[in-house]
């Protein structure tokens, strides 16, 4: 596994084009700040360098610029997510099959649930 460097994260955290206040971070929907800690938790515990995390990205960005995606920063946090789940699963951490399927049994469970009750996950979706 590879060593993190908390200082460099740190470093090339604050060089990104993170969304921010003067309180740090700033994210419109809970989901936001969950997929922004995923990734530097991910990165810290060294599963992947934030060097591979900026390649990745810079992947993810330069191919919605080709498909003419608007750069008005609405769509920050999906580029974050969508680097997510390639950076994993090219790291072997999880494969496309296996999200696919909890991505619906979320959405399942969160259809499923009366509205101001927790969101639970049982796994089991119906046949």
């Amino acid at each position: 596994m590879i060593r993190p460097d908390p200082v460099n994260l740190r470093e090339c955290l604050k060089a990104m084009p993170i969304p921010t206040d003067t309180g740090g971070p700033v994210f419109s929907e809970p989901w936001e700040a969950q997929v922004f800690a995923m990734a530097v938790h991910l990165s810290e515990a060294g599963y992947f360098t934030w060097e591979e995390w900026v390649s990745f990205f810079s992947e993810e960005l330069a191919n919605a610029a080709s498909h003419t995606e608007p750069d008005d920063g609405a769509n920050y946090y999906q580029h974050w997510l969508a680097t997510l789940e390639r950076l994993v699963t090219a790291k072997g951490l999880t494969d496309p099959a296996t999200m696919h399927t909890r991505k619906h049994e979320w959405l399942y469970a969160y259809l499923n649930t009366p509205h101001g009750q927790p969101v639970e996950l049982h796994r089991k979706l119906p046949k």
